[in-house]
């Protein structure tokens, strides 16, 4: 890379500190408990930034700060923070940086499927990511859920095969399964000296040399380790791999191929550059293994996050495009540029109980300075920066002024919500923002005392602002309040909140499903709507045709009126009043889904026809082509990886059959059990403690959301009399 005196000041400000070639904003992701926040807090402490290690089980860790996350042990939100690694010379392993400092902008993100949203927003604004394994397990549920998420931003990634010291643990292994259930095109590029308890060290295959870690205290001291020639016993495996790793890298390299077909020799520099642009441009991932616990191979994984993934620089520029624009195709570039306009993405909102509203956001182009303002193009208005702050965990530091490539908070602005783009008042422009899935469970809730209504409403609007994939609503026919969310520890920790952060304590009905409704066939539909109470009536009458969509493919309402048969100014009315119907439900109240619905016919009225009488008819068109359509009623289906010794084998596939769940597959691995089985959400509350109890604390389970099924006519009568009683779990 370039010395810092010769960078081209036409990228970088001179008065930033660090260029954006040195600088990486990346993310840790993976599965539950693989140890994300473990190898967070490792790498904070070997870059610095604290010198007192923390530990999820004590509930110490810095990005680990809220009170529910140093409770339950998981991480409930992502954390954003900013540290500096230098690379040392006298290594003799990395050097193409050796000598300069480096920021890091991390991100630690949640593992629990209920807190997906936290791992989306998040990979909306990386530009590379590590994806932990545990090396026991391997890739499990949610591994493939974080690694799709980066799949669909395009964020490159490495990864990190954690745990080699437990039993069980297997690099090999691990890396099978990355090829098979991720498809991923994964190299090692560090392989394993030992395993378990004879975990000593690791093999640098580019270098081929052996890193050997000493022993030391685990919670105040580093662990120093030696670099030396690779162990006669792991010779020939540490030649196979490099030969495995530079025919991977040539099979989609060029400058690669061309050196073997000419025969000539592959130095370790040419290597690491051609590794490096191939995880750029998402062609390879490379992989390394070590202990976060142990704090083996955290260095390296440091090292190789500057040396393979990238800096803004080296991905394509953030695109957006007009606001309110209908040309999808027409996109405006955005370059890391810290001269050119300042455009940034808003991706979090979280407040804070000292500092207020803090707006996390990444910055895509220019700079941006306290005092100066920027706009909204969403609200089309502008404001202005009082207070400026870097992220660190628990921890704010503010700053005068950002750059291009800085991850920072924002403090005091009014009207945001997650995904506003924030730029120049002369560069309007639209990000494109991060998408959230549904909820897919509600319950009503309500405050033990009248005296917290108002509290509580204040504290669940903040609570959803806060968070995409939190729902709250009131029921119309009941006046009951609702929430809904991703799952039972998603809405429990919501309450959680209330109490701690609004001092509301609030009672919960029971969870609700959030069941969807659809056709099986195509049908027609006619609403009128006629009042005639003496003056000037009411008059709307229209004629839809109604079709099932492609699944996945949503709702579509399209309007092929012809002949002035329903007036233009009327068309909106009708199809305002579908999409109303659709969102509350025609068939049992729940929301219709993959549904097409044309508006082809209608008449008027003169003088009596009105926006309002052609909502009405919109409304009872829909539900008249609804019920001839083969309305049916389907339900979240979850994807359910549960792990058990052998011996309850059976009576866990025995209750997984009795909960209606269809049985994929029953894989031994390490000495246990792995059921995978597709199971109703409605069969699983209250699993984790069945779970528990039949096999005595010792089997472990995950899930997450898969699909919608059809609901069979077994249990259909029970959802359908369920939800005309409860109205209320309605969504």
């Amino acid at each position: 890379m370039s010395d810092p005196a010769a960078i081209n000041s036409t990228v970088n400000s001179p008065l930033r500190q660090y260029p954006l070639e040195r600088t990486r904003n990346f993310g840790i992701c993976a599965h539950i408990d693989a140890g994300k926040t473990t190898t967070t807090e490792r790498i904070l402490f070997y870059t610095g930034l604290i010198h007192k290690i923390g530990d999820v089980d004590d509930g110490n860790t810095v990005t680990d700060w809220m009170e529910q996350e140093k409770e339950r042990g998981i991480t409930i939100t992502s954390a954003a923070v900013t540290s500096f690694w230098t690379q040392k010379k006298d290594e003799g392993l990395y050097k193409n940086f050796e000598g300069l400092s480096h920021r890091i902008n991390i991100i630690d993100t949640p593992g629990h499927v209920d807190f997906t949203a936290e791992v989306e927003r998040s990979m909306r604004v990386l530009d590379g990511a590590v994806a932990v394994f545990c090396g026991v397990a391997g890739v499990q549920p949610q591994s493939e859920t974080v690694w799709r998420q980066a799949t669909k931003y395009k964020v490159p990634r490495i990864a990190f095969v954690n745990k080699m010291d437990r039993t069980g643990a297997n690099f090999d292994n691990a890396l099978a399964d990355m090829r098979k259930k991720l498809g991923a095109y994964a190299f090692p590029i560090f392989l394993n000296i030992g395993a378990e308890d004879k975990f000593a060290g690791v093999i640098d295959v580019v270098n081929q040399k052996a890193i050997i870690w000493g022993e030391g205290d685990l919670t105040n001291e580093g662990l120093k380790y030696e670099v030396t020639e690779i162990p006669a016993a792991h010779k020939d495996r540490a030649e196979a791999a490099l030969a495995e790793l530079i025919d991977a890298v040539s099979n989609k390299d060029d400058a690669i191929a061309e050196l073997i077909l000419e025969e000539k020799p592959i130095s370790v520099p040419v290597l690491k550059a051609a590794i490096r642009r191939l995880t750029c441009l998402i062609e390879l991932v490379p992989v390394l293994c070590g202990t976060a616990f142990k704090k083996k191979g955290v260095q390296v994984l440091i090292d190789a996050v500057i040396d393979y993934l990238p800096s803004p620089l080296d991905i394509p520029p953030a695109t957006g495009m007009v606001p309110d624009s209908e040309d999808t195709e027409d996109r405006i570039p955005v370059p890391p540029d810290d001269n050119s306009k300042f455009c940034s993405l808003a991706f979090k909102l979280w407040t804070d109980p000292y500092a207020g509203k803090l707006v996390f956001f990444r910055v895509y182009s220019g700079q941006l300075k306290k005092g100066d303002s920027i706009y909204n193009p969403r609200t089309r208005k502008r404001e202005r920066v009082s207070r400026l702050m870097v992220i660190q965990g628990s921890e704010r530091k503010d700053v005068d002024s950002v750059y291009s490539g800085d991850i920072a908070a924002l403090v005091g602005l009014r009207n945001i919500t997650t995904g506003d783009t924030l730029c120049n008042e002369d560069f309007d422009i639209a990000l494109e923002p991060p998408t959230f899935p549904e909820p897919v469970i509600s319950m009503a809730i309500e405050p033990k005392t009248k005296a917290d209504q108002d509290k509580m409403s204040q504290g669940l609007q903040r609570l959803a602002e806060e968070d995409p994939t939190f729902k709250c609503f009131t029921n119309e026919e009941t006046g009951q309040l609702i929430i809904a969310g991703m799952g039972e520890l998603h809405l429990e920790i919501i309450r959680d909140r209330l109490k701690r952060e609004f001092s509301v304590e609030a009672d919960a009905g029971a969870p609700q499903i959030a069941y969807r409704e659809t056709i099986t066939k195509s049908a027609e539909g006619e609403g009128k709507f006629i009042r005639q109470s003496g003056g000037r009536g009411q008059y709307g009458h229209a004629v839809v045709d109604v079709e099932p969509n492609e699944k996945g493919k949503g709702v579509e309402i399209l309007n092929k009126v012809v002949g002035g048969t329903i007036p233009k100014e009327y068309i909106p009315a009708v199809m305002n009043g579908i999409a109303e119907a659709i969102k509350s439900g025609v068939y049992a109240g729940f929301q219709v889904i993959d549904i097409k619905v044309t508006v082809k016919d209608g008449s008027f009225h003169e003088v009596d026809s009105n926006e309002l009488a052609f909502k009405m008819a919109g409304i009872f068109a829909l539900k008249d082509a609804f019920a001839q359509a083969g309305p049916i009623l389907l339900e979240p289906i979850m994807k359910v990886e549960a792990t058990t010794p052998d011996e309850y084998q059976g009576d866990i596939l025995g209750d997984i059959n009795r909960r209606r769940g269809m049985i994929q597959g029953v894989d031994a691995k390490n000495g246990q059990t792995v059921l995978t089985a597709q199971v109703p959400l409605a069969e699983m509350f209250g699993y984790a403690t069945a779970i528990r109890s039949l096999s005595k604390g010792r089997a472990s389970y995950s899930m997450e959301p898969l699909h919608f099924e059809q609901v069979p006519n077994s249990v259909l009568t029970t959802v359908m009399d369920a939800a005309k009683k409860r109205p209320a779990a309605r969504s």
